[in-house]
């Protein structure tokens, strides 16, 4: 009888596809366009962190075009809503494997203080969406003249 070697990861890729495929049946995406604000097809990593003139959001949107990102400041939020579209040109019976996901997108943000919309900033390069947001107005030191008579 032949010794065969054990090994616990074998069939993990298996087990992925599996999984997947429950969630996919189970939580199937919705095809109406009212829907999409309420079921987002994906949803891009962020990093928020804090330099001297405020705060930075960076999102990884890959094949994302630039025309497909919003970016809106009201009531105090923040929202950063896309589209990354399919490509038209592949039909869906020549895919072998789809990972990557395409749809819509929103991501909403609650800012500490009212920030004027005018002020923040946005880039969009190499598939990163940079979103500067200075510090609000009264956190900022001021200095006052005072005149002594």
């Amino acid at each position: 009888m032949p010794l065969v070697k054990w090994d616990p990861f074998r069939n993990v890729a298996t087990l992925q596809e599996r999984i997947n495929r429950l969630f996919e049946d189970s939580f199937p995406h919705s095809q109406r366009v009212e829907d999409d604000m309420a079921i987002c097809a994906w949803r891009p990593d962020v990093d928020i962190y804090e330099v001297e003139s405020g705060v930075i959001l960076k999102v990884d949107l890959p094949g994302v075009r630039k025309e497909d990102v919003s970016v809106e400041v009201k009531d105090n939020l923040l929202t950063l809503s896309g589209e990354r579209r399919e490509d038209p040109d592949i039909p869906e019976s020549r895919y072998y494997r789809r990972e990557r996901t395409c749809g819509s997108f929103l991501r909403a943000f609650t800012l500490q203080a009212p920030i004027s919309p005018e002020k923040i900033k946005a880039t969009f390069k190499d598939g990163v969406l940079k979103v500067s947001l200075p510090h609000p107005e009264e956190d900022l030191p001021r200095q006052v003249k005072v005149n002594i008579d």
